[in-house]
């Protein structure tokens, strides 16, 4: 079944396939779905609580729905916590559906047989960190934090560029000259130094770190749907349509806009790229999400205070390096897949 008829289309289906023929980005075009999929289903692969409690004839859901230790024959009318000994003693007779990693990210293990943290076991397939927390549980939400960030700084970074790159080369003149001069000064700003300055007294946040960064990544795009939108403007299709009375709106999204999309599909991947290493560097230094948040750049950080557990820097550095290797492999796909010899 086509998206609106766009797959049946001949240029993407050769597209298709000269993206395919690469095989080093349709692997990691795969490789990133596995991961995406997996982390947006954190909750049901790593989690304290169980999926399913089969107890006296009724039936419970902890992983939606919270109960009291009371529901179970517990002496607490607070939130049972499933892994403690006493209430994994009520539910002994019960039928219980555990997920594969019984922790959370944030779950601190009270039964380590050491001190934390710990070297990767049976029990622990990463280890531990110097919080007694589990790795891999830490590890599949940090990722699908910084995946959730670069689709939506992608989505909104593409919005505004193209936005602002299509004005200014549809209209020229002097909003051309004023939005060029603006870029320049702007893009001359170092992005880092100014998010760590603002983070610094305002309470970091997934949505203040986005809209921070957002301020600066929409400018890779604008100067090539600028140009596009210059060499666009002189066709002689669009010179028709201006005669036919059509609107400037039309023009710009019917007409001129498809061609400068072209160039700039082939730029997200990068972005997407861009901003988990802007986000893993905040989270790395201290200004980026909430202390006790799930993140890759915390995973980092933790292996470099912990030197004598080299699991947790190894294991912070493979996460990150796999993550923004997949997503230039792909981006260099979509290249070749766009290029213009393709038509």
């Amino acid at each position: 079944m086509s998206f609106f008829g766009f797959t049946n289309s001949p240029i993407f289906k050769r597209r298709w396939n000269v993206f395919c023929k690469n095989k080093r980005a349709f692997y990691s075009l795969w490789i990133f779905v596995i991961l995406f999929v997996t982390s947006m289903g954190a909750d049901f692969i790593a989690n304290q609580k169980p999926l399913f409690i089969y107890q006296d004839h009724r039936v419970y859901f902890p992983i939606f729905v919270s109960y009291p230790e009371t529901t179970f024959g517990g002496d607490f009318d607070t939130e049972a916590n499933y892994n403690d000994p006493d209430v994994k003693k009520l539910l002994q007779n019960a039928f219980v559906i555990y997920p594969i990693i019984p922790y959370s990210y944030d779950t601190i293990i009270m039964d380590l047989d050491s001190p934390a943290p710990n070297s990767p076991s049976l029990k622990h397939w990463l280890g531990t960190d110097d919080q007694a927390r589990d790795v891999s549980a830490r590890l599949l939400y940090g990722y699908r934090i910084s995946i959730i960030f670069a689709l939506v700084l992608s989505f909104f970074s593409v919005v505004i560029g193209v936005s602002v790159g299509a004005l200014q080369g549809y209209y020229g003149g002097v909003l051309d000259l004023f939005g060029q001069r603006f870029v320049e000064i702007w893009s001359g700003i170092p992005m880092l130094f100014l998010v760590i300055i603002i983070s610094s007294f305002v309470a970091p946040n997934f949505w203040w770190i986005l809209a921070l960064v957002l301020i600066f990544s929409w400018m890779s795009l604008v100067g090539v749907v600028r140009a596009e939108f210059l060499r666009g403007r002189n066709m002689d299709y669009v010179k028709a349509s201006k005669a036919l009375g059509t609107s400037d709106f039309r023009i710009i999204f019917y007409h001129i806009l498809p061609n400068a999309l072209v160039a700039t599909i082939t730029y997200v991947p990068f972005i997407m790229a861009g901003s988990i290493a802007t986000l893993t560097s905040l989270d790395f230094l201290g200004f980026g999400m909430p202390v006790g948040s799930a993140s890759l750049g915390e995973l980092l950080s933790q292996g470099k205070n912990n030197l004598t557990s080299p699991h947790i820097g190894i294991v912070g550095f493979m996460a990150v390096a796999i993550l923004l290797s997949i997503l230039v492999f792909i981006g260099e796909g979509v290249r070749d897949a766009f290029d213009s010899n393709v038509k």
